[in-house]
């Protein structure tokens, strides 16, 4: 007979709700949050293989917990759309960059949260980044950057950012970011990616005791740029940095200078923006893109 293949079959359920692996503790946790928002009797075994980085100011909780919620509502038959998984276990609320990046990959520029609105900022425009620009991630070992209650009692904290600034990075973002990224121009985003930095890095001082986290973290910006990197910056709260180059072997390059130079315990990867969003196959069959 003709006709489209049956629809896979459930898998038998586990014996209880369990994860093993890196992170499973708070893989856990998502699964419970996921479970007890849709009112199911999840009974699932989660294998984690490998995870971002922990608290290293890489958004590693939403990445992890977009993925336990997308896995579970393949299973369950439950809504797919990002902002639904991001609802179910309570992310995107100060910031959906890592929502929109875990659905769709490339550049985005999320619009703010509405004060009535608790849900995900909406996304705004997404672009793909040059496939030839490569990104240096560099990792030291020390202080984990703020997460969680503490992050929100040093928001509460921190005084509001001069207007005049937020005007100055709003025209950096919307005339040099965007366009730059538009026509492969890595100098001019780098430029601009650098000086936002800068900006931002004063708004979160009085919190982490200057533009950059204590420790290694504004070190190793410096050693970026000299190195090569057209764009640095810290991502997030820290202590992890980044720098961006063109091309496969000038990260390479960079990667290595800078681990030359690294403190016991860091890390680096080099490698290039992701083009797509998260992905879930069922075995070998991918089933939702």
């Amino acid at each position: 007979m003709s006709g489209a293949p049956p629809p896979p079959r459930p898998p038998p359920p586990a014996p209880e709700l369990r994860a093993e692996g890196p992170d499973a503790t708070r893989a856990l946790e998502f699964a419970r949050r996921f479970a007890s928002h849709h009112g199911i009797d999840a009974r699932l075994h989660f294998c984690l293989h490998r995870t971002i980085p922990a608290h290293a100011g890489l958004g590693s909780g939403t990445q992890l917990a977009l993925a336990v919620a997308g896995a579970m509502a393949e299973l369950y038959g439950l809504p797919q759309e990002v902002t639904a998984l991001a609802r179910a276990v309570d992310r995107g609320r100060r910031s959906a960059v890592g929502t929109w990046t875990f659905a769709l990959g490339g550049f985005v520029l999320e619009g703010g949260r509405r004060t009535s609105d608790d849900g995900p900022a909406p996304l705004l425009t997404r672009l793909p980044i040059p496939a030839a620009w490569r990104c240096v991630v560099v990792v030291p070992d020390g202080k984990s950057g703020l997460s969680g209650d503490e992050e929100a009692a040093a928001f509460a904290r921190l005084p509001p950012p001069d207007r005049r600034e937020v005007e100055r990075v709003a025209h950096l973002v919307l005339m040099q970011l965007l366009p730059a990224v538009a026509v492969a121009d890595l100098t001019a985003f780098g430029a601009a990616l650098t000086e936002v930095q800068r900006i931002t890095g004063g708004w979160f001082a009085p919190a982490q005791g200057g533009v950059f986290a204590p420790g290694e973290t504004g070190g190793l910006v410096e050693r970026l740029r000299e190195g090569g990197a057209m764009g640095v910056g810290q991502s997030s709260w820290g202590p992890a940095v980044y720098g961006i180059v063109a091309g496969a072997a000038a990260a390479h390059a960079l990667a290595e200078r800078v681990r030359g130079t690294l403190g016991p315990g860091g890390a680096v990867y080099e490698g290039p923006f992701s083009a797509r969003g998260a992905r879930v196959w069922r075995g070998e069959t991918l089933v939702s893109a």
